[in-house]
C-alpha cells in the first residue's frame, strides 16, 4: 500500500493538491491519515490537519512542511514504523 502514499505525496510535490487529496482520502490506515493531515496543513486548514493527525494519536507537527513531507516520504518508502 505504500505505493499509494508515495503517489499522493508525489502529486502534492507536483502541485496537484486535488489529485493527492482525492487519492489519499480513499485510504484509512495510519500513514494515510498522516498524509491526509499533511495535505490539509499544506492547504492552510490547520483544524482539519489536526483532526487527521489526532486520528493516529499525534499533534500537528511543528516542523516545516518540507521536513514533514520528507518524513512522510521516508516512512512510506521504507515502511518504517512511526508509532
Amino acid at each position: 500500500m505504500a505505493e499509494e502514499h508515495i503517489h499522493a505525496l508525489d502529486l502534492a510535490a507536483q502541485g496537484d493538491w486535488e489529485g493527492a487529496h482525492k487519492l489519499i482520502q480513499d485510504y484509512h490506515d495510519e500513514l494515510a491519515s498522516l498524509v491526509h493531515g499533511y495535505l490539509h496543513r499544506e492547504e492552510g486548514d490547520l483544524s482539519n490537519a489536526s483532526y487527521w493527525y489526532s486520528r493516529v494519536g499525534q499533534n500537528v507537527p511543528d516542523n516545516s512542511l518540507e521536513e514533514e513531507f520528507d518524513r512522510l516520504y521516508q516512512l512510506a518508502d521504507t515502511n518504517d514504523s512511526f508509532f
